[in-house]
């Protein structure tokens, strides 16, 4: 018993080191399990190669990219059925430039663990009904949580992340 409970608290600490500085790890929705580099290869649209890029983009983007470097559209229907608009960006922009600009909310769900981010500021919640805040911009490593100092911006992000499951039928 005492080596099975130390092996589980030595593989978290180990889940922990792995995204150091972020916060948490994979199956969570703080950027220690969200945040992920992207390496894009692409020789007749990538003129900058080997530059680094901070732009935020999220696995959603992959399609829109996928569609726009293609020239493919993407269907409204699909025998018949109406299929859900697609909710990324694409991606091409970031690489033609460096943009840390964040113009549209991004959402994560995953295991119930919920996460909203608009601009800098992001909610999460890894508990039923409980919300943290964060303002990734002076703290990237979500160390000082807000939510009690700001009630009505965590709101707002709850509010927003509720809208999101319902549209994206993340719920069912």
């Amino acid at each position: 018993m005492h080596s099975d409970i130390t092996n589980k608290i030595t593989v978290l600490e180990w889940a922990n080191v792995s995204d150091t500085p972020f916060r948490k790890f994979k199956t969570y929705t703080h950027e220690g399990g969200i945040a992920t580099p992207l390496i894009a290869h692409w020789p007749a649209g990538i003129s900058s190669a080997g530059e680094l890029r901070r732009s935020v983009g999220h696995v959603i983007d992959l399609m829109p990219t996928i569609v726009e470097v293609s020239g493919a559209s993407y269907p409204e229907t699909v025998d018949g059925k109406d299929i859900k608009p697609m909710e990324g960006m694409s991606l091409v922009p970031a690489f033609k430039s460096d943009s840390e600009t964040l113009e549209r909310d991004l959402f994560w769900e995953h295991y119930g663990k919920k996460a909203v981010r608009r601009g800098a500021w992001k909610a999460v919640s890894s508990k039923k009904d409980s919300w943290e805040l964060y303002d990734l911009k002076n703290d990237p490593t979500e160390t000082n949580n807000l939510a009690a100092k700001d009630p009505d911006r965590t709101a707002e992000l709850k509010a927003l992340w509720q809208a999101w499951a319902e549209r994206c039928d993340v719920l069912k």
